[in-house]
Formats: structure tokens, sequence, C-alpha cells
């Protein structure tokens, strides 16, 4: 049986873009693998009506939903290879089940590269973060830092001090031009060039850091820019085009979320050059309807 449509990813875009197509009346299978990019944060905020809750809470009450529609299958598995062929794609799953689509949605994440500074994986998504509309709230009004990963990590030091007194730790790699010093110390951050060599404290906790000259100083949250990498190669195994996107490549897609290539759609952060959840979901309705309207064309 050849479905409508195939989305991969269950998280925020995948499951918004199979609301719209299950609304439509089409026949849409979600391919879930499990492994969310949000899955080391305990809540979600700032997502409109949902403050607060888990990413985890929000994804099952999405099934719940999703499953009233007669049209929609949710199947719990990885993904191991697509291929596009002259009657839409095939998506061969880790089982050696092969499922068939018309269309093809991408809604499958990005992976964060952090530094390699002791301390700092494992306490990734609760004290070490990177939005500060995201997780800032619930750090407020205590000493916050600031590890520089790019020429960007600078205006978000610059951001940081509405949420708590900022440390902008340069790593001695990336240290801000006149302008952007000016504008740092106009909003009260302190610069340090000695490079972070360790996060202190009981995970998920940070009670200081440890400088390359021997000083400890107390830090109660770090926000990072980690670098990005596509979670999963179909994108570049169909031959969709990329562009830059500020901490990585993100694919390129038109004003419905259409790739490069016809009859495959992205949504959510492999897509989007600003991600939250709020704008991964919105994102990922874009593409339902994209699709849509590509099913509609046909």
């Amino acid at each position: 049986m050849q479905l409508d449509v195939i989305v991969i990813g269950g998280s925020f875009a995948g499951l918004s873009a199979a609301m719209q197509l299950a609304r439509g009346q089409r026949k849409v299978t979600v391919i879930d693998a499990g492994e969310p990019r949000n899955r080391f944060s305990d809540q979600s905020h700032g997502f409109f009506g949902l403050d607060g809750v888990s990413p985890f809470a929000i994804q099952q009450e999405a099934y719940r939903q999703l499953l009233k529609y007669p049209t929609v299958n949710i199947v719990k598995h990885r993904a191991v290879a697509v291929e596009k062929n002259a009657s839409g794609f095939g998506i061969t799953l880790e089982d050696n089940t092969t499922l068939r689509s018309k269309k093809l949605i991408l809604a499958t994440g990005l992976r964060d590269e952090l530094p390699s500074i002791p301390g700092l994986k494992e306490r990734w998504g609760a004290t070490v973060i990177h939005c500060p509309y995201c997780h800032g709230y619930e750090v407020r009004n205590q000493p916050l830092g600031v590890i520089a990963t790019s020429p960007l990590s600078a205006h978000q030091a610059g951001m940081i001090p509405d949420w708590g007194p900022t440390t902008y730790f340069t790593q001695g790699l990336y240290e801000p031009d006149e302008e952007q010093r000016a504008f740092l110390l106009k909003r009260g951050v302190t610069i340090e060039s000695t490079p972070v060599l360790e996060v202190l404290g009981r995970a998920p906790e940070i009670t200081s850091v440890y400088l390359a000259d021997g000083r400890t100083l107390r830090i109660a949250a770090l926000f990072i820019g980690p670098k990005t990498h596509m979670a999963s190669p179909f994108a570049e195994q169909l031959g969709c085009e990329f562009e830059d996107g500020p901490l990585g490549l993100v694919i390129k897609t038109d004003a419905l979320n259409q790739t490069s290539i016809e009859g495959v759609f992205a949504a959510g952060d492999v897509s989007n050059p600003m991600q939250n959840a709020t704008l991964a979901s919105a994102s990922g309705v874009m593409a339902g309807v994209g699709a849509h309207k590509s099913l509609m064309q046909d």
C-alpha cells in the first residue's frame, strides 16, 4: 500500500505536520525513533498553553490526539534508508520493513555538539542550556555564564543580563571587537579571557567553573551555542540543498517548506535557522500544508 505522506520524526515538528494531513483525510504514517533533540530537558517552556509541561508529555498527548484520526499510523522504529523512485519514496526501517509514500516530510532534528569541557554533557538541558527564552527564567537572578563557541557568542552574552549577572568566557578564542565590547560593558557583562577548563558541582547543579589559571568563579548556569549537525543523513542522501544557519547547516526550503527535491518537505530544527519548540511546531504545520497542497496538485 502506498501512503500519501510519511513523516520521519515524531516530535513537535513532525507531529504538527501529521495533524494537518490527518485533518485533510490523507493517509499519513509517522516514523519515530524516540530520540528527539529535546529529550535532555524535563520541561518545555514558552510553548503557548503548555508552559512547563515536559516534552515527553506533550508528545504523548499529541500521539493520543492524532490516533483519533483513522488515516494516521505511528511506527515506533528507526528509519535506516530512504529512496526516491518514480512513484514516490521508499523508507526502509531497521527491521527491513519498507513503507512507501507519495510525499515525504523530514522532521529528523539536529544533533548538538558541545565543547569538550568536563562537566558540560551531564548538565545539558538543565543548567547548561542554549536558549534563554526556553530556560533562562528557571535560573534567573543567579550568576550566569556564557561559554563562547563561535563569533555569535558575544551576541548571546549581551542577551543574558536580563536573566542575571553575566560573565562572558571568551575561551581566548572569541574576543569581542571594540563595538561588541562596548555593548557588553554597557550591559554589565564581565568579560573573562581565561578559558574554562571544568564545570564543578554535583550534576545537574553547578557551583562554579575552574579556569586555566587556577581560579574558580561562582556560576549557577551556563549558556552555550552548540555546533549543530543533522541527526539523520536522509536530506543529504536525497540530494537536498543546504544553507548556512547560525550554528550549522539547515535544509533549504521554500515558503511551503518544500526542499530542493520535489515531494520532499522539511520541518523543525533541520530547516529553521532560529530554533525552539514553537517555531518547530509552526514549521511542521507549514510542511503538512505544503505536502497536502502538493498532493492536491498531483
